[in-house]
């Protein structure tokens, strides 16, 4: 049974710092690209960063780069993204997604919820 299981969301305040996990099971995490989205109230899903299998390859929507950091732990199936200087905008449901290279398909999480306010 594939799951992905994410962690780490919360309530924090502008300029402050999260790190989200995704533990994988039920698949072969090593051969999979892994990436974050997320989706706020009222707006379309957004791809926030992606990795590839080796974790050499990484990219990000512009307007985290250089705050969000995604990162992956292949023995562990675990995939992070680390999130500092928070802002109000960043508040969404982030879910991580598994995707075999190749194929349009892939495994959702069920999401976390990230609210930044003060």
């Amino acid at each position: 049974q594939v799951q992905l299981v994410e962690s780490g969301g919360g309530l924090v305040q502008p300029g402050g710092s999260l790190k989200l996990s995704c533990a994988a099971s039920g698949f072969i995490f090593s051969n999979y690209n892994m990436r974050w989205y997320r989706q706020a109230p009222g707006q379309e899903r957004e791809l926030v960063a992606s990795i590839d299998t080796t974790g050499y390859r990484r990219n990000y929507l512009d307007s985290v780069k250089g705050r969000f950091t995604i990162s992956r732990a292949n023995a562990q199936k675990t995939v992070y993204l680390q999130m500092n200087g928070l802002k109000p905008e960043d508040t969404a449901v982030y879910s991580c997604h598994a995707r075999y290279p190749g194929l349009s398909d892939g495994y959702w999480g069920q999401g976390t919820q990230v609210t930044v306010s003060s």
